[in-house]
């Protein structure tokens, strides 16, 4: 594989993880009036607009936020499906993509994570 084309592939997972946590962190704010504005909702919906940003503009600070973001996402989700399990198909199959791939783009920024520090 060239130079080139490695840097394009690395380029897309990095607008992938840019565009995920912008994502996430829109419709955490989307979801916020609906659900009676609880705080944790609000507070992952920020984590994951500055952890945006802060991939956007390869900041080194990032993988902390990335590794916090884990943690509170896969809590988060994990905790939602053991309450509401079986009750609402749609949160389920939500919940459980936003786990997957949560844990993919962690996995993924940790990886290039010398891509930030430059």
């Amino acid at each position: 594989m060239s130079l080139r084309s490695k840097l394009k592939i690395e380029k897309i997972g990095m607008l992938a993880a840019i565009a995920f946590y912008a994502v996430a962190g829109i419709v955490c704010f989307a979801v916020l009036p609906m659900a009676n504005f609880p705080p944790h909702i609000g507070i992952i919906g920020i984590l994951s607009l500055i952890t945006a940003y802060g991939v956007f503009k390869k900041r080194v600070w990032t993988i902390w936020l990335v590794t916090m973001l884990f943690f509170v996402a896969t809590t988060f989700s994990a905790v939602t499906l053991y309450y509401f399990f079986g009750k609402d198909l749609l949160l389920d199959i939500t919940m459980m993509g936003y786990l997957i791939l949560t844990w993919i783009f962690t996995a993924y920024v940790a990886a290039r994570r010398k891509t930030l520090e430059s």
